[in-house]
């Protein structure tokens, strides 16, 4: 018997303190290195992008999944790679927790398109207020 499944999931984590370590010019390389820990995993990177402090990613879950155990696999080997590579000036760690969300289907272009365009998007709302937006809706959602 095989399971059929679509689950999604917008997950957002930040660098420690917020401070903006995660530098343009190996952004898109973090990105990738990422995506590719979310593959490993068994999981489809639908969509990342991010600012210097923090990181959204949209992907399909299998029903295996634990958020968690995927969100702080991420984290571990995604802070040794940017080590590694001497890609920080700073000492480089990602902050304690994340956010999570799961995803309708129906909205996943959506999600992609938001995560897409987080430079433009955070030109005009800071993160105290996407952060706000978000403990909204999961408090009025109730």
């Amino acid at each position: 018997m095989h399971s059929l499944s679509a689950i999604y999931y917008h997950i957002v984590f930040s660098t420690k303190g917020r401070r903006a370590l995660i530098h343009p010019a190996w952004q898109a390389d973090l990105h990738a290195y990422i995506s590719g820990i979310v593959r490993n995993k068994g999981c489809l990177p639908i969509a990342i992008g991010g600012m210097p402090d923090h990181v959204h990613l949209l992907i399909r879950a299998k029903t295996t999944t634990v958020v968690s155990d995927l969100v702080r696999e991420i984290k571990k080997s995604s802070s040794r790679y940017i080590k590694e590579e001497n890609s920080s000036e700073y000492l480089f760690q990602w902050q304690e927790g994340f956010s999570v969300f799961s995803v309708s289907s129906s909205v996943v272009p959506a999600v992609c398109r938001y995560i897409e365009n987080q430079q433009k998007h955070h030109l005009h709302t800071t993160w105290e207020e996407e952060f706000r937006f978000f403990e909204q809706e999961l408090t009025t959602s109730r």
